[in-house]
């Protein structure tokens, strides 16, 4: 009787970053742990009790570490962390990496360049590594889409904005970050190009040359300008009394991929 072949399951996305999360939760507890164990756990214990900051870093390992409510979903491959608690280690990480930078700027101006050097090898790189682990769980946990823009599947993500059209019942849901912002009907919807209609309407790398024979580099700090330009999702609703022509979202157009976004966005609107 032929053996049925065991079916490989990929994880779901996601678990990659909840994974690293409770990763570098793993590192700062393991790392305090040892620091306790060659101070005295009794000592320790009774000088983190009467420490606000140490009752913080507590609070950020616990939810490091335990990530409560986390869940990897496919539909949500950037946000596995409820919004919350993506918050909630967002300010944590921030402070600790503003306590870190704080402490060894105070000792490396105390002690010097040579005794700080001797510090860091002696602690295994520690005074540098625990900053870094600070930054990336910031990092981590920056405000992003919900997912990366496939126009095919008619999905776009313009900054931490996220655009979701069913072109069988016309319906538009966006989502900032991993919040829904509101459900529209894709037809009483527009994007619109303040302040730099004329320049991203048209290819930047066409404009670019007639600047450039103004005056050298002007036509670079314009295509710059251009790029980090706005745009706005217009909704335009008649049946709505009072509420015509409200701004669902304003984005800033940061990176190229922001820019390829709104512009597939505002083509795809067109042809509902």
């Amino acid at each position: 009787m032929a053996r049925a072949n065991p079916t490989r399951t990929d994880p779901a996305p996601g678990a990659g970053t909840m994974f690293t999360l409770r990763a570098i939760g793993l590192v700062l507890l393991a790392r305090w742990l040892y620091s306790m164990s060659q101070m005295g756990y009794g000592e320790s214990l009774s000088a983190m009790a009467s420490s606000p900051w140490a009752s913080i870093n507590g609070v950020f390992l616990f939810l490091l570490i335990v990530l409560p409510g986390a869940r990897a979903r496919a539909e949500r491959p950037f946000h596995p962390l409820p919004q919350w608690l993506r918050q909630a280690l967002r300010l944590f990480a921030f402070l600790c990496l503003l306590f870190a930078i704080w402490s060894i700027g105070v000792f490396v101006w105390a002690a010097g360049g040579r005794r700080t050097v001797n510090a860091i090898t002696e602690t295994n790189g520690w005074l540098v590594a625990a900053p870094a682990l600070y930054a990336a769980v910031l990092w981590i946990c920056r405000p992003r889409a919900l997912w990366r823009t496939n126009a095919a599947a008619r999905r776009f993500a313009i900054g931490r904005y996220a655009v979701s059209l069913d072109a069988a019942t016309r319906t538009v849901v966006v989502w900032v970050e991993s919040r829904k912002l509101g459900q529209y009907d894709a037809r009483e919807l527009s994007v619109k190009w303040p302040a730099a209609s004329a320049i991203e309407r048209e290819r930047p790398v066409a404009y670019a040359p007639a600047a450039r024979t103004q005056g050298g580099e002007t036509g670079a700090r314009t295509h710059g300008w251009a790029r980090r330009s706005q745009v706005e999702l217009l909704w335009d609703s008649p049946a709505a009394v009072g509420h015509n022509r409200q701004t669902v979202f304003r984005a800033t157009l940061a990176t190229e991929g922001d820019r390829s976004a709104a512009h597939a966005l505002d083509a795809t609107l067109r042809q509902v």
